[in-house]
């Protein structure tokens, strides 16, 4: 009985690994331009299509040229991107802590909790002491 893993040595195991993770690595490269050239607001509608081709008819070629050619702005969209979102996600902290409410409020509140029955007239009242000392 002859199995396939007989003649698959350590070497091919490696040379195997190694072409799995360049080409993981080129559809990376693949999906980044891509997503480069369709975010991108320099380029005009008919540069883009002009790129998508380029890149579709010679990928490796175009791939690389676009890199050449384009990646100091691949750089400033990405940087500008994450700009965009961390101010995007400072704004909505901001607006979640600043939306405090004003003592009375947080009273009629624990006092609706109260009624309810969730908390007891012992944590009622540590909170109240909360509430009205800050």
């Amino acid at each position: 009985m002859h199995l396939l893993a007989d003649d698959f040595g350590t070497g091919q195991v490696f040379l195997s690994m190694l072409w799995f993770f360049l080409f993981f690595i080129w559809i990376w490269l693949l999906i980044m331009v891509f997503s480069d050239i369709f975010r991108s607001q320099d380029l005009s509608g008919g540069l883009k299509a002009i790129w998508v081709i380029f890149v579709v008819i010679m990928p490796y070629l175009g791939v690389f040229i676009y890199l050449i050619a384009r990646g100091g702005k691949m750089h400033e969209h990405a940087v500008e991107t994450a700009q965009a979102q961390d101010a995007a996600n400072r704004a909505y902290i901001q607006s979640a802590v600043s939306t405090s409410t004003s003592p009375t409020d947080q009273l009629a509140q624990l006092s609706n909790l109260k009624a309810q029955g969730v908390i007891d007239d012992a944590e009622f009242q540590k909170m109240k002491a909360k509430v009205v000392g800050s």
